[in-house]
């Protein structure tokens, strides 16, 4: 079907669509540009070929914009980061590596959209965010965690990994890997650790995995 055969509907639904896909891709080279508190919204809509009151039918804010380019690649991050432990062949300590080693290298790979921790920790800063970015947000760290979850509940049906609660390891290595990786960002931070990122990176995940098959 080309677009003459849709009706009005569609294809006002579909020049939103485009609209609101040309507003994203101008504000992520803007924001990855020049941050949150400089990037400026007649750029972006100058970028995106509307005028800025456009800007405000799809996003209520810089903020909700902001968080909306960061979040774009959510549902791509979500299923690699499935797929990088989905192997049933392996023991669960050697998936949450793969995980864990998946994890860091999409960081290294695509270091601006890991400023959407920095956005969600700093409302008092950028202004606070409309709620419902909080839950898409939200939705897809519990659906991360949860994938972790999982494997740590078969680790200990399998015998791998201690008798533990699946959720409260899956948020310990959550923490201790976004912690690792937003220290990166601190001078002060990056002379204490002495070792390179990744080392210290797999030497923590081990640590904990190491605690976890601890038998007592």
């Amino acid at each position: 079907m080309n677009d003459n055969d849709s009706g009005p509907a569609e294809r006002r639904e579909a020049r939103k669509a485009q609209s609101r896909h040309r507003i994203l891709d101008a504000a992520r080279e803007i924001f990855f540009r020049d941050g949150f508190m400089d990037a400026n919204l007649d750029d972006v809509a100058k970028g995106a070929g509307v005028a800025k009151g456009t800007l405000y039918r799809y996003f209520e804010n810089k903020a909700e914009l902001y968080v909306a380019v960061l979040a774009t690649n959510g549902e791509l991050f979500e299923r690699k980061l499935r797929e990088s432990g989905s192997d049933e062949t392996l023991e669960a300590p050697d998936r949450i590596r793969r995980i864990a080693r998946f994890y860091l290298e999409h960081w290294t790979q695509n270091r601006q959209y890991f400023q959407i921790f920095w956005a969600l920790e700093n409302q008092p800063v950028i202004g606070e965010l409309p709620e419902g970015v909080l839950l898409e947000v939200t939705r897809l760290w519990q659906s991360c965690l949860q994938i972790l979850a999982e494997i740590v509940e078969g680790g200990i049906r399998e015998g791998t990994l201690v008798e533990c609660d699946p959720w409260e390891a899956a948020n310990l290595l959550w923490t201790l890997a976004n912690g690792l990786i937003q220290s990166e960002a601190s001078p002060a931070h990056v002379r204490i650790r002495k070792r390179p990122l990744e080392e210290s990176f797999v030497g923590a995940i081990d640590l904990v995995l190491a605690g976890l098959a601890e038998k007592t």
